[in-house]
């Protein structure tokens, strides 16, 4: 029998290999949407057992509208807006992020290992998808040049922080509200991130952040 909570950490590990690795942005936003979805969903099947509150549901269907339709939709207006389709001349060529975040699920699985923390059953996995996400996330965000791409690094970065947030916590009412905040934070970065995106286009006709160096006072 499929176990569906590990098939939906798989998706996001792949998830995450196939965001190194992809040059085409629209891709990208894809991916992230997808990828939004299974992390809003892992809290749901790690527990499927349990009874839920009706404040519960409407927290996670409210994550999956915002992390799986919301901010890709962001996302998708801003690529269309800035009408640039790949990502050229990463710091860091694409076959070498790839290697990088096989490396880091290693990497993640030692750490896991070592913390010895008294995880829930299934949780260790749990924890070792999340800093994968999260290292890679923060990866993305240095080694690419394109602004939309260090922002998907961003949203990559906080999907990470809310899957360790699921592995290390029972979700009380307390983690309800405060996963909400953070969320409503990413939103409002990404939001606003999508203005600076613009204005960088219009100002350099692209969105390489390395343009930035060329301003003065």
């Amino acid at each position: 029998m499929i176990n569906l909570t590990e098939a939906t950490l798989v998706v996001i590990l792949l998830s995450v290999l196939l965001s190194l690795g992809s040059t085409r942005l629209m891709a990208l936003v894809q991916i992230m949407a997808l990828q939004g979805v299974m992390v809003s969903l892992t809290p749901l099947l790690l527990k499927h057992n349990e009874a839920f509150s009706s404040g519960a549901i409407i927290f996670y269907q409210v994550m999956i509208l915002i992390k799986g339709i919301l901010i890709p939709g962001l996302l998708y207006l801003a690529v269309k807006r800035v009408a640039i389709k790949r990502e050229i001349e990463p710091f860091v060529g694409y076959h070498a992020s790839i290697l990088v975040g096989l490396g880091l699920i290693l990497v993640s699985v030692f750490i896991t290992n070592n913390l010895r923390l008294s995880l829930a059953s299934g949780n260790d996995i749990v924890l070792i998808t999340a800093i994968t996400t999260m290292a890679s996330g923060l990866f993305l965000m240095m080694a690419r040049r394109k602004a939309i791409t260090q922002v998907i690094g961003y949203l990559m970065l906080e999907n990470g922080i809310y899957l360790i947030g699921t592995a290390l916590t029972n979700h009380t009412h307390t983690i309800y509200v405060v996963e909400f905040g953070v969320l409503l934070d990413v939103l409002v970065g990404v939001m606003i991130m999508g203005i600076i995106l613009h204005n960088i286009s219009r100002a350099f006709d692209d969105v390489d952040t390395t343009l930035l160096g060329r301003l003065k006072d």
